[in-house]
C-alpha cells in the first residue's frame, strides 16, 4: 500500500513534488522516466532503491537509511528503478520534472 500528498498545484505542474508513503510488501513495478530526472530525500523508515539494465538485471542498490546517513538518491532520466519499503510508514519527498504523465508501456519493464 502506498499514499502520496502533492504539493504541486496539478498534473501539468513543470515540477511535480509529493510525499510518498509506502508501506513494506507494496509492489511497484520495475520503471523509468524517459524525460526527466527524479530524486528521492527520506524522512522517515528505510527504503531500498533498486536499479535494473535492459535485460530486467539488477545493476545496483541503494539503501536510503538516516541512521546511516544515506538519506538520498536521484535517478537519471531513462533509469529502470524500483523501490521496497523496508520499514512501516516509510516516506520520502520525490521530485520530478513535469507535467505528471502516466507510465506508458514502453516504460515499464516486463
Amino acid at each position: 500500500m502506498r499514499m502520496n500528498y502533492n504539493f504541486h498545484e496539478g498534473a501539468s505542474s513543470p515540477s511535480q513534488r509529493l510525499l510518498n508513503a509506502l508501506e513494506p510488501g507494496t509492489e511497484l513495478p520495475v520503471h523509468r522516466h524517459r524525460h526527466t530526472a527524479e530524486t528521492y530525500i527520506l524522512l522517515r523508515g528505510r527504503l531500498r532503491v533498486i536499479f535494473y539494465n535492459d535485460a530486467r538485471l539488477v545493476v545496483d542498490s541503494t539503501i536510503l537509511d538516516p541512521l546511516k546517513g544515506q538519506f538520498g538518491v536521484n535517478i537519471p532520466a531513462g533509469q529502470w528503478h524500483t523501490v521496497e519499503a523496508l520499514e512501516p510508514q516509510t516516506t520520502i519527498f520525490e521530485a520530478k520534472d513535469g507535467p505528471y504523465g502516466s507510465l506508458g508501456e514502453e516504460d515499464v519493464l516486463r
